[in-house]
């Protein structure tokens, strides 16, 4: 097979930029591991920054996320007997955030690649990149019993954090940088009505808690828990119960508790790589930054390297201009690195850590209490929240 641009992973981000450059006339193949009702069982973050959105519109996938995502204007942080709400539309000189989950998103893109005959190769096993640094890459995968090969220009890592991407880079090339922290999250999904239009952060001596949705009948909580803890742990009645414990009186009396539907642990993370491209294999997404899901920068992160991508290659085919290939590796870092810093900021001021000592946790305190007495605080808040240009 020959194609121009190769990408690996098709998920949310290797979907995106597949759909993207299909509509300037630029080829791809995309190769998942997984079947496509795999990557559609996966439970992630429903929160896109403004400019995520308008790249969906752009990549003509918006119509379903238009008309049933929530569009939220903020959301609230709950500590030490108060609820403060950040008023993004305020602060962030009027831009807000779609609610729309990560399962649907990803649907409407295979749905886009369908339309457009869009070629998506699942059950593609022992992926490999060959010849990175040379003018003529390639990438083998196994189909069941045959090894199949792809010519093309490019590579596109966007295969997460254990893909074979990253792997492919030198060790002597490629830098990590990592911060694994002492908790994880517990998360369910139930079909209740949510506890509250907006998003709730909860501040508490028994740990951090979150009240999210993905629409007004389908709601997503979590709980800070120990990494120790199993899913096996919680029942539901225990994570309802210890959720209840958390939340503002007020909250908590009027939660709808149901069956879950799903329920995971997903322990936190921060971690970078650098370079993001060798040769002529470029990382994006998970395979080169993870983010705590605290500051929803996660899959924003990645738009913003499809967005870089997207039009580096338009540059490249279009006008034989290689200035956004050459700068892509240091245009994504610098935004990454901002997204990193907001996701510790965020997780660091809202969780307890089990070795903190009283300086610590008056350093927590005096954060929130800053952040809700100046103006200018809220609105590097709302800002970063909202999305930073790309």
């Amino acid at each position: 097979m020959r194609t121009q641009v190769a990408i690996i992973g098709g998920g949310p981000s290797g979907l995106l930029l597949s759909q993207l450059l299909h509509l300037k006339g630029i080829d791809t193949i995309v190769l998942e591991r997984q079947s496509r009702e795999y990557v559609l069982c996966r439970i992630r973050a429903g929160v896109l920054e403004h400019g995520f959105a308008k790249l969906m519109r752009e990549a003509r996938c918006g119509e379903r996320m238009d008309r049933e995502g929530e569009i939220h204007d903020g959301f609230i942080i709950a500590h030490g007997g108060r609820q403060n709400r950040v008023d993004l539309h305020k602060y962030s000189g009027g831009s807000s955030v779609v609610v729309y989950g990560q399962t649907e998103l990803t649907r409407d893109l295979y749905e886009a690649r369908d339309r457009m005959n869009g070629v998506v190769i699942h059950h593609a096993e022992d992926v490999q990149p060959h010849d990175l640094t040379s003018a003529t890459p390639y990438v083998t995968f196994r189909k069941g019993d045959e090894v199949q090969r792809i010519d093309c220009d490019f590579v596109i890592g966007a295969d997460g954090f254990h893909g074979i991407s990253r792997k492919s880079i030198p060790a002597s090339v490629l830098r990590e940088y990592e911060k694994v922290y002492p908790f994880g999250w517990l998360g369910v999904l139930s079909k209740t009505k949510p506890v509250s239009p907006e998003l709730i952060y909860v501040k508490h001596e028994r740990g951090f808690a979150l009240c999210s949705l993905r629409s007004q009948v389908l709601s997503r909580y979590y709980i800070q828990v120990p990494l120790a803890d199993k899913v096996e742990d919680w029942s539901d009645d225990g994570f309802w119960a210890e959720l209840k414990r958390r939340l503002p009186q007020e909250v908590a009396e009027r939660l709808i508790t149901g069956p879950s539907i799903e329920k995971s642990i997903a322990p936190l993370r921060s971690f970078v790589a650098e370079p993001m491209r060798y040769g002529n294999l470029f990382l994006a997404g998970d395979a080169a930054h993870i983010v705590p899901p605290t500051g929803a920068r996660g899959l924003n992160s990645a738009a913003s390297d499809i967005y870089y991508l997207y039009h580096a290659m338009l540059a490249h085919y279009k006008d034989g201009d290689d200035s956004g290939l050459d700068n892509y590796s240091a245009k994504a870092l610098a935004r990454v690195w901002k997204a990193q810093r907001f996701s510790w900021w965020m997780t660091s001021m809202l969780h307890t850590f089990p070795d903190s000592i009283p300086y610590d946790q008056k350093l927590q305190q005096t954060d929130l209490e800053y952040l809700f007495s100046s103006e200018a605080a809220q609105s590097s808040l709302a800002e970063n929240y909202v999305g930073l240009p790309f």
